[in-house]
């Protein structure tokens, strides 16, 4: 086994096409496809959204949704097999605790380049989850 072969590699999602480019060498960790995670995290929504005031809207059906529409982007892409999960919070935060919870020993996103007045008010989740993560993560830029 070759030092650098992972058995779980995340792969957080936020639908962008950096994100989606961030598969490709996540594969090359792993030897199955199997063996990579992705992951896409949605906000939490105010109580007083008016899909929740009406009950049109509910984490359940959200998460289905997203699902639907990772599994569809993932196939057309070619990466079908990868293992999907779709959480509601805090996007950092979320990442590190599935990867806590699931064993992983690698994280790979990209860095989406913000400078400036942009990073600050924006953030930088990349930038949390490799300050916060219990394993590695490989930052693409």
């Amino acid at each position: 086994m070759n030092w650098l072969q992972k058995t779980a590699v995340l792969v957080p999602t936020d639908f962008s096409d950096l994100s989606f480019g961030a598969l490709e060498p996540a594969r090359e960790f792993v030897k199955d496809i199997s063996q990579v995670h992705v992951l896409h995290v949605l906000p939490k929504l105010h109580p007083a959204e008016p899909g929740m005031v009406w009950k049109a809207v509910s984490s359940e059906s959200r998460r289905q949704h997203a699902e639907a529409a990772l599994k569809t982007q993932l196939q057309e892409r070619g990466y079908e097999g990868v293992q999907i999960q779709i959480a509601i919070g805090t996007p950092s935060h979320e990442i590190v605790d599935y990867a806590k919870d699931k064993g992983i020993e690698l994280i790979v996103m990209p860095t989406h380049g913000y400078t400036g007045v942009k990073r600050v008010l924006i953030g930088s989740v990349a930038g949390q989850v490799a300050r916060l993560a219990h394993c590695p993560v490989l930052l693409l830029h």
